[in-house]
């Protein structure tokens, strides 16, 4: 059987954390469908156009090469709200829906994203909702952005995750939502640890049925 686990979920919930420790224990591919669409926008930044173009952001996400998604600048607030916009953009979604798909076709995948489970593998045998209360969400991206010695405060991370959760779930084409058949995890009060260890729960119900 090709085990696809799809995790979606907003901006510093813990998603990404997740999914990189279940495809180590299940010995799985790992993708990280965000850093696409950063790439993308980072790209139109480096050219110093408007993200929200949409002939450029196509032409950027059919462009995109393997070695872009290991820049050291895909991450803090410009790219994450290029990424953002670009996500918004139908022609680029399109561009890089193959990209996502052939990524798990042969061996499986636990993939991580927005819409991995609405649209990218609706068909992927286990599903996660990843989320967490915007204030812990905040928190935790100051704390990352500390780590990698950005100057931030919390308010201003705060409302750029409010923003860039608004985006999301407002866009009209793939926007953030649980699939219907998808599991909630809400790691709001739950460390790396107990989110993995609840996700594996629910993996191992799932592979059993």
């Amino acid at each position: 059987m090709i085990l696809v686990i799809a995790i979606d979920g907003p901006a510093a919930a813990g998603k990404g954390t997740l999914a990189r420790r279940l495809a180590a224990a299940l010995a799985l591919p790992y993708l990280d469908t965000g850093l696409l669409y950063r790439a993308v926008g980072r790209r139109l930044l480096d050219q110093a156009v408007d993200p929200r173009d949409a002939v450029l952001a196509e032409a950027a996400a059919r462009a995109l090469r393997p070695e872009d998604l290991h820049r050291t600048d895909l991450r803090g607030p410009a790219a994450d709200m290029a990424a953002s916009e670009v996500a918004a953009i139908p022609a680029v979604r399109a561009a890089l829906l193959d990209w996502q798909r052939d990524f798990a076709r042969e061996a499986g995948a636990v993939l991580d994203g927005r819409d991995i489970g609405t649209v990218v593998f609706p068909e992927a045998q286990i599903k996660l909702f990843v989320t967490a209360a915007l204030e812990e969400r905040a928190r935790r991206r100051l704390a990352e952005l500390h780590g990698r010695g950005v100057a931030a405060v919390f308010e201003q991370v705060e409302t750029e995750l409010r923003m860039r959760d608004t985006q999301d779930s407002g866009r009209s084409t793939a926007p953030l939502k649980p699939a219907a058949d998808a599991i909630l995890l809400d790691t709001t009060h739950l460390d790396a640890e107990a989110a993995f260890a609840q996700a594996m729960e629910v993996v191992g119900q799932r592979i059993a049925e």
